[in-house]
């Protein structure tokens, strides 16, 4: 399906609007650049004609223009031999020539203005192409960062995500019960012998250390 019918609707053509209203924006720069550079082939092949038949005709000019001076050489020659009738018939060859090689050089000119405007042509072409592969780098830049957006919040929020974290939750309930049952195991239990001797030797620690701390304070109490 055709996007521009000419090059001047692509020269005309606004990329943001074109982008906006399009269902697949992606899809659509690729289909306007193929466009553009196949529009830009057509005007680069018709200009390219263009040239070959400027050069074509300046041959045939530069042949008539030969045959305008043979035309020439023949007049005078009929003249030196007293025949005017063949000088006058050789000088309305000459003129024909001369009429041919000035109707090409009006052609010629005719091709300047449509080689100059082929030339404006891909230059705005090419301008428009610049821009479209521009829009089209941003895009695909844009939907690149959308579909990693879109993939880290299915990740965090995802249902994959939501059963990983329960099945988690799950683990660690099961481990508090475990913790739970070992605590559970030392509740109400008798301590031996060692472990109440340790508790005295630790508790008498204790006493000689705030005895201590004790006779140091009524010290510097009375020094006072």
């Amino acid at each position: 399906m055709s996007i521009f019918s000419r090059t001047r609707d692509i020269v005309a053509a606004n990329m943001a609007d074109l982008l906006e209203k399009a269902e697949d924006p992606a899809k659509m720069i690729r289909m306007i650049i193929a466009e553009m550079e196949d529009t830009l082939v057509e005007v680069r092949a018709s200009a390219a004609r263009t040239i070959a038949d400027q050069k074509e005709m300046r041959r045939h000019i530069t042949k008539l223009d030969g045959l305008q001076h043979s035309w020439t050489e023949k007049a005078e020659l009929a003249l030196s031999k007293d025949r005017e009738d063949l000088a006058k018939a050789a000088l309305v060859e000459r003129q024909k020539a001369a009429d041919m090689a000035d109707q090409l050089r009006v052609e010629i000119g005719v091709l300047d203005d449509a080689l100059r405007a082929s030339e404006e042509d891909i230059a705005k072409l090419q301008g428009k192409l610049r821009e479209a592969r521009t829009k089209q780098a941003s895009v695909q830049t844009r939907l690149e960062s959308a579909n990693n957006r879109f993939r880290l919040r299915e990740m965090y929020a995802g249902p994959k995500t939501q059963e990983a974290f329960s099945r988690f939750d799950q683990l660690e309930r099961r481990v508090d019960d475990a913790e739970g049952r070992a605590e559970a195991m030392g509740l109400g239990s008798v301590k031996t012998l060692d472990e109440e001797i340790a508790e005295l030797r630790q508790s008498d620690k204790v006493d000689a250390e705030l005895a201590a701390l004790k006779a140091r304070i009524a010290g510097n109490t009375g020094e006072r």
